[in-house]
């Protein structure tokens, strides 16, 4: 196999099991927003993503990481395929997939979007991040802005002409929002005037649309200190006229662009605002909300970074697989003959295990991110309140999972297949050294993982008297219910429950200590987040397990293609939970006992 080969990006059999079998998603069918879909118009709308995968994104994925953008004081250059691939994306109707048909939308559901996103960022996710951000940004007008706003804003949005970024961070200031120091200055006409710098904005300028509606956060003067101080605001690049052409430049100047490890074809930018007087922004919502508006688009991205984390995992896997059945290399131990046939590396047991490390990293990382994707589509069109209002509170507590656990075990993963070729997988002739350092981003992306550790102790678990946490565990517990009388599922099962029952204990040891000392409660919350993590994701296989299980003792005839499909399944789950899941009982222990180690290093130690 040469390293430019095609090889499947996504596989489809495999997305058929999460959507129809994993998460039933037809039944969505029987909402009244999706009565006039079917399965078919579904499936129509995913192969037209592949379609736009594979002809528009795949084709310049080398390229764009070797040619990145360029910045001549004046203006950002991009490859051409980057402009094709955006048209190709605008022009089949996805940035608008999602609003209601009066809209001008397609009112699909939010996991088959979901979906249709993975192939489109497993092909080239340096390129999907414009429309990626678009689609956030676009939601927030939508959510929270005002009906002159939205007219304006949002049509060009959702036919391409215009994109969107998220404007948070700045040069002094990372995840430490409540510091940031742009200001809003009110004007006599109603808008602000917005100054300030920020710098890692992703899309922050490129070539692709005539406009880009930045999403920035700012503080109003005379503002509250703090979180309780920031609001939100819409700022274009261009301010149009009313009749929506291009008028005037806004004050919003491109200060330079950045020069990343991975994901080079998105624009990484450092923006001025306000350096001549001050750039025209139009407050979204009321003022001092803008935190809280801005964390639906953080929230989304955040499941997008996790998918898209599983996704850059799963194509070095499907490579490393490829590859691994094809390369002869050595023979069995017990063959001593130096005349007989090599075999493929895929014989040796060692190849075996990282490669099904890796399928049980990526397969259950992209299960982990379409389930969230549903509980964000239920929030919205489940039949009942109480019932959207559950998957809310289920969704809020597992976004920090969502996005840090795909980020550090699917690129694991790369790592792994990259060792799987050995040597060939350290030159750029084939793609898993890029795959490694574009996926080397999400770790940091939207919340590194400190910051979703803290989130998750520190807020999410604790959250409503731990009500939402409760909700988990009664989830889980009806999974193990189903599998224990299963003869096949029943070790399985079991070992989850003693692992939920460990999590649970270190659960509330740690918010003891917490109370006690919130500084070295919250001190080892990353060590936890992995926990948490594995725990979740050894549901999430059982979950899978119980399917393929269940498919393979039914009468129904199965090729024997089906039966190894689901026997797969059924092997990766039972890898996972036998060989990771046990990795947190150490873990406890240390969190368990408070273990200060690295909260007592003091500076001049190191």
């Amino acid at each position: 196999m040469s390293g430019t080969e095609h090889i499947g990006l996504l596989r489809d059999r495999d997305i058929e099991f999460l959507l129809y079998e994993f998460l039933n998603a037809e039944q969505l069918l029987e909402r009244p927003r999706y009565q006039e879909h079917s399965r078919e118009i579904f499936n129509a709308t995913l192969n037209t993503a592949k379609t736009i995968a594979d002809k528009f994104f795949a084709n310049h994925y080398t390229k764009g990481d070797a040619c990145e953008p360029t910045f001549d004081g004046e203006k950002v250059s991009l490859i051409e395929e980057t402009q094709q691939a955006w048209n190709a994306f605008a022009e089949a109707g996805f940035l608008a997939a999602g609003y209601d048909f009066a809209e001008g939308g397609m009112q699909m559901p939010e996991v088959i979007l979901r979906t249709a996103m993975a192939y489109i960022s497993a092909a080239n996710v340096s390129s999907a991040g414009y429309p990626f951000l678009t689609l956030g940004a676009a939601r927030l007008v939508h959510a929270f802005a005002s009906n002159t706003l939205k007219q304006r804003y949002l049509p060009p949005m959702m036919d391409g002409r215009y994109a969107g970024t998220m404007a948070l961070t700045e040069p002094d200031q990372g995840s430490a929002l409540a510091d940031i120091r742009t200001t809003a200055t009110p004007a006599e006409d109603g808008s602000y005037r917005i100054s300030g710098q920020k710098m890692f904005i992703s899309g922050g300028d490129q070539s692709l649309t005539e406009n880009i509606v930045h999403m920035v956060l700012a503080r109003i003067q005379g503002a509250p200190a703090g979180v309780k101080g920031i609001s939100l605001f819409l700022v274009p690049k261009i301010l149009p006229a009313a009749d929506g052409t291009p008028a005037r430049r806004n004050d919003v100047r491109l200060a330079g662009l950045l020069h990343k490890m991975g994901y080079r074809n998105t624009t990484s930018t450092v923006l001025s605002f306000g350096e001549a007087g001050g750039a025209v922004g139009y407050l979204v919502g009321e003022p001092h909300c803008g935190l809280a508006y801005m964390f639906q688009m953080m929230n989304e991205a955040r499941i997008g970074v996790g998918s898209g984390a599983a996704v850059l995992g799963y194509r070095g896997y499907q490579h490393a697989l490829q590859y691994a059945k094809e390369r002869p290399q050595g023979r069995h131990p017990s063959n001593r003959d130096p005349q007989s046939k090599q075999v493929a590396i895929i014989e040796h047991a060692d190849v075996r295990r990282m490669l099904l490390m890796q399928k049980s990293y990526v397969e259950g990382g992209l299960a982990l991110c379409l389930y969230a994707s549903s509980l964000h589509e239920d929030t919205h069109t489940a039949p009942s309140q109480p019932e959207r209002q559950r998957a809310a509170d289920l969704l809020d507590l597992l976004t920090p999972i969502v996005k840090s656990w795909p980020s550090r075990y699917c690129l694991k993963a790369n790592d792994l297949a990259i060792q799987v070729l050995g040597g060939s997988g350290y030159i750029r002739e084939y793609p898993l050294e890029q795959l490694y350092r574009d996926n080397r981003l999400n770790p940091i992306h939207e919340g590194t993982e400190g910051i979703q550790g803290l989130d998750l102790l520190g807020r999410k678990v604790p959250a409503n008297g731990l009500a939402n946490y409760r909700i988990l565990v009664e989830e889980i517990e009806n999974t193990i219910r189903l599998c224990s009388d299963v003869s096949t599922l029943h070790p399985l099962a079991g070992a989850l429950k003693d692992a939920l029952n460990q999590l649970n204990g270190v659960s509330e040891c740690l918010l003891k200590q917490m109370a006690e000392n919130p500084d070295k409660g919250l001190a080892n919350a990353t060590l936890y987040l992995d926990v948490f993590g594995r725990v979740v994701v050894a549901w999430i296989w059982l979950r899978q397990a119980q399917i393929a299980d269940r498919q393979l003792q039914s009468e129904e005839e199965l090729s024997g293609e089906e039966r190894n499909f689901y026997r797969g399944k059924l092997q990766a789950a039972r890898f996972y939970i036998k060989w990771e899941l046990p990795e947190i009982t150490p873990q406890i222990h240390l969190l368990q006992t408070g273990n200060s180690l690295p909260f007592d290093m003091k500076q001049d130690w190191f």
